[in-house]
């Protein structure tokens, strides 16, 4: 048999998973989109990266040095800065694992042995607690410990993966027999700690890789424990909202809504999915599947982002921050759509994806991946977005307004919140290792692009794949076997709910199997090298209308083309033109025209648009019928706004049909 434990997601023995994790470097991006992001990642959004975390301005680096005694000063950035390191560390390791480069092996090591020095005896790590005067272990949840430890758990558990080594690991096993001797007992005082809970993945994730059972046992008590203690301020809970925010009003197992702050709910979804796939518990499962339904189809924005507003309630009536709100409330200039929230949005469904053996949840990995994840960083890789609005108007928000902002009209150079930069940094480098999964008797191609795929098969046979696209700008994949055995397997290839009409054909002949979109059309045979599989998408411009209760989008439209969602941005229209006066027409004709040259090399989508002439700053005025210039124009990819200068853009725009 095979063994698959150098994956991201580590589920080669999770029996409760039916999509296994390739190894990652099993495949590498070889051309096209993701290769030049990760090439892009490679040299400029890591170093950068490295410069401001390892400087003076970032201070991440520094933290540690004051916790070891190296260095005086006091503790900067915010509670959960040293996750943040810690996944910048993870995405260094991928970077390791793809091109084998010893400096930065070296580099890390380095952290590393720092990293442990300012480690306390007893296994605590948490710069913040350790240089702050008068702060305590514990004392309050707002200060994200388990958010940071759950980082180094992930972290330490890559590392030791993908370069052998057992000196991150070892820092992360004593923390974790820690934070097992405090919360595996049931004090009061510890009953309803963990802010952001991303210590339940890391703890399932330390689980796989040292197989020490007591992990996986407190990765489950910390979701048995939540919601079910009553609701009110306490010592540890001071200084944060409590209940829905931090998803304690109600037991997962009872769960039907997403609630509250979007990155909380959706780590917490995830590591919950983590344990399923140890344990298989069906109330785990079931609560999962209504989560996740929840999350897609009544509080996700067209371009996989969610978490609706900065502030804002619950449907419980608690405050509510950078979270979810009801169903179907969409502010499309106010909507909120942390960097992180997005990511977390697509590692939920990738994990429920090895869990239900179901293409869907790809579709929603990848509309993250295309859209409203790779918006949070500039094309050029050192300009953040924290915040994701699907419409930006010049002059309508104060982003002064108070000490919180997160919000800003133009990307930033340095976030001092800066849980996002490194979270995208580390799904980019990663992406590889999300390309394809292992089934029972074959391999599911999960993700499109130039791409080599070396492994081997849950049976230990020897696999290899090869795949030639020009995805996303084009809908024709070519899949060529370059080895394989003898007896007959499966190729499961997705087919994306948006590829209506797609055809699927091997050698040049139908495949004569079903190709729905929404699933994975499989193809059983017995294969030898040189066969290929050619996957048809058609690639037309849609047009997207909400459902009927966002008021927000009533009437208005927005722009599909295969996985890339469109927008209109100022810099294509006639100058001193207020994005809010551009009007689609639905009887015109939209163009996909390829530019290699411009943002990056993108296909842009030409159309001729209306402008709309005369309208005053009025509340409410006086109409009789509008009068429209027409103006030919292109719109370009959400992810690419915001790459040309301060700019207006709109997503949903209304149509004169």
């Amino acid at each position: 048999m095979s063994n698959h434990d150098k994956a991201i997601t580590n589920t080669s023995a999770s029996p409760y998973v039916k999509l296994k994790s390739i190894n990652f470097g099993d495949c590498k991006w070889t051309s096209g989109f993701w290769s030049e992001k990760v090439e892009t990642a490679q040299e400029k959004m890591l170093p950068y990266m490295g410069d401001l975390l390892c400087g003076d301005i970032g201070h991440g680096l520094n933290n540690f040095k004051i916790a070891a005694g190296e260095k005086e000063g006091e503790h900067k950035g915010f509670y959960w800065h040293d996750g943040d390191f810690f996944k910048f560390m993870e995405a260094k390791t991928y970077i390791y694992a793809l091109s084998k480069d010893e400096s930065i092996l070296n580099e890390l090591d380095e952290y590393i042995a720092l990293i442990g020095r300012a480690q306390e005896e007893d296994g605590y790590i948490h710069t913040h607690v350790q240089i702050t005067e008068g702060v305590d272990r514990f004392e309050n949840r707002k200060y994200h410990e388990m958010y940071n430890f759950g980082h180094l758990f992930i972290a330490a558990s890559v590392h030791n993966r993908l370069t052998g080594k057992n000196n991150f690991l070892d820092i992360a096993v004593k923390q974790a027999d820690l934070l097992h001797a405090y919360f595996m007992p049931d004090t009061k005082h510890y009953q309803r700690f963990g802010f952001n809970q991303t210590q339940i993945m890391g703890l399932v994730e330390l689980y796989r890789t040292v197989k020490d059972e007591k992990y996986l046992r407190l990765a489950e008590k910390f979701i048995n424990r939540r919601g079910t203690y009553e609701i009110k301020h306490d010592s540890t809970t001071e200084g944060y909202p409590i209940g829905d925010m931090v998803q304690e009003r109600t037991p997962l197992r009872e769960s039907e809504e997403a609630v509250g702050h979007a990155v909380l709910a959706l780590y917490y979804y995830a590591g919950a999915a983590d344990v399923y796939a140890e344990t298989g518990e069906k109330a785990l499962i079931d609560a999962l599947d209504k989560l996740w339904e929840n999350v897609t189809d009544k509080k996700m924005y067209v371009t996989g982002a969610v978490g609706q507003a900065h502030y804002g309630a619950s449907t419980s009536l608690d405050m509510i921050e950078e979270g979810f709100i009801d169903a179907y409330m969409m502010p499309n200039m106010t909507a909120y759509n942390e960097t992180c929230a997005n990511l977390c949005n697509a590692m939920f469904s990738h994990r429920m994806m090895g869990i239900k053996e179901e293409s869907r949840y790809a579709d929603i990995i990848e509309l993250v991946l295309f859209n409203s994840g790779l918006s949070g960083i500039s094309l050029e890789g050192k300009d953040y977005f924290y915040s994701n609005p699907l419409r930006m108007v010049n002059n309508t928000r104060n982003y002064d307004a108070h000490a919180d902002v997160t919000e800003s009209p133009v990307r930033q150079p340095y976030l001092e919140c800066f849980c996002c930069p490194p979270n995208l940094v580390r799904t980019i480098c990663k992406s590889s290792g999300w390309a394809y999964n292992l089934s029972e008797n074959g391999v599911a191609v999960v993700l499109f692009g130039g791409n080599n795929l070396e492994t081997t098969m849950i049976d230990g046979s020897s696999l290899k794949l090869s795949q030639d696209t020009d995805y996303p700008w084009k809908g024709i994949v070519k899949i060529t076997v370059d080895e394989c055995k003898d007896s007959a397997f499966d190729i499961k290839v997705r087919i994306p709910k948006w590829a209506v009409g797609s055809t699927l054909k091997v050698n040049g002949e139908d495949a004569g199997v079903d190709v729905n979109p929404g699933t994975f059309a499989t193809i059983t045979r017995t294969w030898k090298a040189g066969d290929t599989i050619v996957l048809d998408m058609p690639m037309e411009v849609t047009l997207l209308e909400g459902h009927d209760r966002i008021e927000e989008v009533r009437n208005q439209l927005a722009i599909k083309r295969g996985p890339i969602v469109y927008c209109m941005e100022t810099p294509d229209l006639p100058e001193n033109t207020g994005i809010l006066d551009v009007y689609l027409q639905g009887n015109t004709s939209f163009e996909a025209v390829h530019k290699p040259d411009f943002l990056g090399g993108v296909t842009v989508v030409e159309t001729e648009v209306l402008l709309r002439q005369g309208k005053t700053d009025d509340m409410y005025q006086r109409v009789t019928k509008p009068v429209f210039n027409s103006h030919k124009t292109q719109l370009v990819p959400y992810y690419s706004w915001s790459n040309r200068g301060q700019a207006e853009m709109t997503v949903f725009m209304p149509v004169v049909w």
